[in-house]
């Protein structure tokens, strides 16, 4: 699962960055956006005197040349301005609507009267020197008025006395009505002397009206000029169209509060559909996740996914789909639990039934004991029969063959408990496997009460040692030889092979009987699957088999059945070697 933490972790770590990135790209784009904008608002309003600020900042100096963006030259051609940038040496290194009399290179002189005058050959001009980071670079922006000249000449003709007299008032109607201007005439307190083609609204102005009118030109409907006579403290104020355009119907607050609308829509926009996005992402396979848990709950292990699910998370190749791959493993698990939980439904059912089979085993071979020794118990208590001598022998003998029968198998039950939990401890000591089953193998050849079985011991050439408890160990192999004789029928050959393989020792009981089917075999070892009678001996029931297999698997081994019905069964023990493989 550290793959999918990883992938988490970079998945919404990145997922983190990009949203702060694309914010802030967002803001930064509105940010520019309102300085381009009112970059643009600042030249409408007053392009001669307060546009070369925004013209040096647009301007590009690079290797001796200096360029401008191709819209501040068509909106300097627009409004017939033209524009100069001057190296340190004085030379034109950028220019735009230049004047084919303006020079190519600047002298001292030259320079030094266009910033003390503001004009240059007839131009009014506005000058910037440029020191910062870079070499000095001198900017010029120059323009033609032919108007404010004309206003000028208005101005010194009649400006005699403090008031023009009455006699030419006529005459400056006349001039002004040809330039579509008119005039107001003020003292230095700001009361209106005289009018002439103005309404005649107001006395007098404040201070900074006429200062406010004259910067901020953009906000009225005309264009203010003002010639002042310091000597006489009048000042002449001329009043001609605003040829630039207006942004009284849309101000920059207003275009301001748009730009922050249409962002924060935008952005709520894109958080909007990238909080579906995610939903979608994420949620459904949370939904998906749901499902499953409510039908694992239900018990239901082997549909992991409906066929509808299925199409939704996986490709025709098999592959899980992009909305899904974030969760493979998950998925993974998801099926590899479920098919350990269906394992396990299914031997739990499995050990349900071999539980039921072990108990009625278990009772009815206490029973038939139990039975016998309670109808001779009530045979002696009623004093019906004279029992001779023998007779009361030969009572005793079945009494205590049937009790030993119960002692020994409530003896394998106990043994089958310890085994299971792993209770029982071993006391291994080096053991030569020939002699162990020499003597197993004898036992049995000399054993009276067992009849037509033959038994035969085929040892392996070499002398194989292993670390056995021989207590435990000739248990286990007197278990599978009971087995043998067990569920066989008489004249039976039960063969003990031993061969060595590599660093195990493979012992093998085997017999010609009359083998197992599938079922048996997948059952042989499972406790009580086989039950018994009081006649045969407990080794060969099927709690000796569980017993048997319990024992090998302390001695760090395992067991394996081959079998074929009518042909015979083979069941082998694979034992660890002992490390020292010298006698002794």
């Amino acid at each position: 699962m550290k793959s999918i933490k990883r992938r988490l972790t970079f998945h919404f770590s990145f997922q983190f960055i990009a949203i702060i990135a694309c914010v802030c790209c967002v803001l930064f784009c509105a940010l520019m956006f309102l300085a381009y904008y009112l970059s643009k608002q600042d030249i409408k309003r007053d392009l001669p005197s307060g546009s070369l600020s925004v013209l040096t900042g647009d301007t590009t100096v690079e290797g001796g040349k200096a360029t401008v963006s191709d819209d501040l030259a068509k909106q300097l051609k627009q409004e017939g301005l033209w524009y100069q940038v001057l190296n340190k040496q004085g030379k034109v290194i950028g220019e735009v609507n230049s004047p084919k009399d303006l020079p190519k290179h600047y002298g001292l002189s030259e320079l030094l009267e266009m910033d003390k005058t503001k004009k240059f050959k007839g131009y009014n001009v506005v000058t910037e020197l440029d020191t910062f980071l870079t070499t000095p670079t001198y900017y010029i922006l120059g323009y033609k008025s032919d108007l404010k000249e004309q206003l000028y000449a208005l101005y010194a003709k009649y400006n005699k006395q403090s008031v023009p007299p009455k006699s030419d008032i006529p005459l400056i109607k006349k001039a002004l009505k040809e330039k579509d201007a008119s005039l107001q005439i003020l003292n230095e307190k700001g009361d209106i002397l005289a009018s002439i083609r103005m309404p005649k609204e107001k006395t007098r102005y404040d201070p900074l009206e006429i200062i406010s009118r004259k910067i901020e030109q953009d906000k009225y409907d005309s264009t203010v000029t003002v010639f002042h006579d310091s000597k006489k403290k009048i000042s002449w104020v001329f009043y001609t169209p605003n040829n630039y355009q207006s942004i009284t119907d849309e101000s920059i607050i207003r275009k301001a509060w748009m730009i922050s609308i249409i962002v924060a829509v935008s952005v709520l926009i894109a958080t909007i559909t990238f909080s579906i996005w995610n939903a979608f992402r994420y949620g459904g396979p949370l939904l998906l996740f749901t499902s499953w848990l409510g039908r694992m709950g239900s018990g239901n292990y082997s549909e992991v996914l409906t066929e509808k699910e299925r199409k939704r998370v996986f490709r025709k190749n098999g592959k899980v789909r992009f909305q899904y791959r974030l969760y493979s493993e998950v998925i993974t698990a998801f099926y590899e639990m479920a098919e350990q939980l269906s394992l396990a439904e299914k031997e739990r059912k499995q050990l349900e039934t071999t539980r039921e089979e072990w108990m009625t085993g278990i009772s009815h071979d206490l029973r038939t004991p139990l039975s016998t020794i309670q109808g001779y118990g009530h045979m002696l208590e009623s004093g019906y029969y004279n029992w001779n001598e023998e007779e009361l022998k030969e009572i005793g003998q079945t009494l205590r063959d049937k009790s030993e029968y119960m002692v020994g198998l409530v003896e394998d039950f106990s043994l089958a408990f310890k085994l299971k939990n792993n209770v029982v401890a071993l006391e291994t000591k080096k053991v030569d496997v020939h002699q162990l089953l020499q003597h197993i193998v004898l036992k049995f050849v000399n054993d009276r009460t067992i009849k037509n079985v033959q038994f035969s011991y085929v040892p392996v050439h070499l002398q194989p040692f292993i670390q056995a408890d021989t207590r435990w160990f000739e248990r286990m192999v007197d278990n599978l030889i009971f087995n043998a004789i067990k569920h066989n029928p008489e004249n039976t050959t039960i063969t003990i092979l031993t061969v060595l393989k590599s660093d195990h020792v493979l012992i093998t009981i085997q017999d010609d009987g009359i083998g197992m089917d599938k079922e048996t075999q997948k059952n042989l070892f499972d406790r009580y699957y086989r039950g018994t009678n009081t006649t045969e001996k407990t080794e060969g029931a099927g709690l000796g088999m569980s017993i048997a297999k319990a024992i090998c698997e302390l001695h760090k081994g395992h067991i394996e059945v081959k079998s074929t019905p009518n042909q015979g069964t083979a069941i082998t023990l694979h034992i660890p070697l002992s490390t020292n493989q010298q006698p002794g």
